[in-house]
């Protein structure tokens, strides 16, 4: 049986600071699960076609793929907190742009692209400065349950976000999902306001070259670093699929409406939930290495069986085990990553992690949006299935680090 005892995991939010931090953050990613569902169901009625659902998430993915680098290098170079209010203040008015479109009838398939895309940009220095400010909130042998308390408020608006999303576009009409996200940015930026951040030492004074430099080689001459980066992106390209296709899963395959796609959506984020209580033990019964293999292969075995079948229920049940292995397996890299980087190195080292996660999720997405339009929907899943087992078998070349006091950490 897992521990019991909770604490371990939520031992974190003591802190006053973290706990504010981390109550912005689950109204934040509400939003943008809002937010996300919106843009997907949208985008399904401007134009249907597989290609064109799968572009909102890669307009989404490629800005991190493209600044990823160059904001971890500002991260590292700026005051934290100054970052972060002006990237909510950006994200405030893209999001309400968008409500505009959409509420006015002006949207079209492109300019919502194209605010997908801006939104991506924005959101680039958001993640990147928001995980790197974490460390600074709480102490380092209570970083992996902060980490877990990350995808604990990340799959809990997952597990309520599109089912309120579905509601609300079937009783308002899709603006109101970006109209909810854009208040999302309005609260978040009432806690960073309200936080008086110590002076902490920057590489302002640092060329920008030579902090890029220092960054990259760090990643590359870290082989935890390395083969944390390796391993993500053999598991993410074929995993894009999901999140590509399952908008066209839910409406042509199921035959459901926005609500359904959101009920869907929403048994991920139940799974991810569930999942998250039993990490910390399974990462100390069986290690980081084990727990990527096993979730992998679920995830891998989940995907193709609903590639498979037409049946609602059955459907529901392989995303629940899908949210799941998805938490653990990022969740997992995120911790190894987080646990490897000094503090001067962590803008520069979390933004190596974010754009090979987010190439890997564009490559994936444009990938699988071309399978799916040349031989369905279903087919494609199956064949996404199938290649993330063959790079699952790949990655064992590439081991984690495995470190006792890591283990020690996860499981409290």
């Amino acid at each position: 049986m897992p521990p019991s005892d909770s604490k371990s995991t939520w031992a974190p939010l003591a802190s006053p600071t973290f706990r504010w931090f981390w109550i912005a953050s689950v109204v934040s990613n509400l939003g943008t699960w809002v937010h996300e569902v919106g843009a997907g169901w949208l985008m399904t009625n401007l134009d249907p076609s597989p290609e064109m659902v799968s572009a909102v998430r890669v307009a989404m993915t490629v800005p991190m793929l493209l600044m990823a680098i160059p904001a971890g290098l500002i991260v590292d170079a700026v005051d934290r907190r100054k970052l972060l209010i002006v990237t909510q203040l950006f994200l405030l008015m893209s999001a309400t742009t968008l409500a505009t479109l959409t509420y006015t009838g002006k949207i079209t398939s492109w300019s919502l692209l194209f605010l997908t895309f801006l939104t991506g940009i924005a959101m680039v220095m958001h993640i990147l400065t928001w995980q790197s400010t974490i460390p600074e909130l709480i102490p380092r042998h209570q970083l992996s349950r902060a980490v877990a308390l990350g995808s604990i408020s990340f799959n809990l608006a997952r597990s309520v976000g599109p089912a309120l999303g579905g509601f609300l576009i079937a009783i308002a009409g899709v603006w109101i999902a970006f109209a909810v996200n854009a208040c999302s940015f309005a609260a978040v930026l009432f806690v960073l306001v309200r936080w008086q951040r110590e002076p902490r030492p920057t590489t302002s004074g640092q060329p920008i070259r030579q902090s890029a430099w220092d960054g990259l080689t760090f990643v590359w001459q870290s082989k935890s670093m390395r083969h944390t980066l390796i391993r993500l992106g053999l598991f993410m390209v074929p995993a894009a699929a999901l999140w590509s296709l399952l908008p066209l899963v839910a409406r042509q395959r199921l035959l459901w409406d926005e609500r359904g796609f959101g009920f869907l959506v929403t048994t991920v984020g139940i799974g991810a939930v569930i999942a998250v209580w039993f990490l910390h033990w399974i990462h100390r019964r069986i290690g980081f290495n084990r727990t990527i293999i096993f979730s992998g292969a679920l995830f891998a075995m989940a995907l193709g069986l609903l590639g498979m079948t037409t049946n609602g229920i059955l459907a529901s049940l392989l995303t629940l085990v899908i949210g799941g292995s998805w938490m653990t397996t990022l969740t997992t890299f995120n911790s190894e990553i987080q646990m490897t980087l000094p503090n001067e190195m962590r803008g520069r080292g979390m933004s190596c992690y974010y754009a090979v996660m987010a190439g890997s999720m564009a490559t994936g997405s444009l990938l699988w949006g071309q399978v799916g339009g040349a031989i369905d929907v279903g087919p494609a899943l199956v064949a996404s299935g199938v290649t993330l087992t063959a790079t699952g078998l790949i990655g064992i070349a590439f081991p984690l680090d495995e470190r006792p006091e890591d283990h020690e950490m996860s499981s409290g």
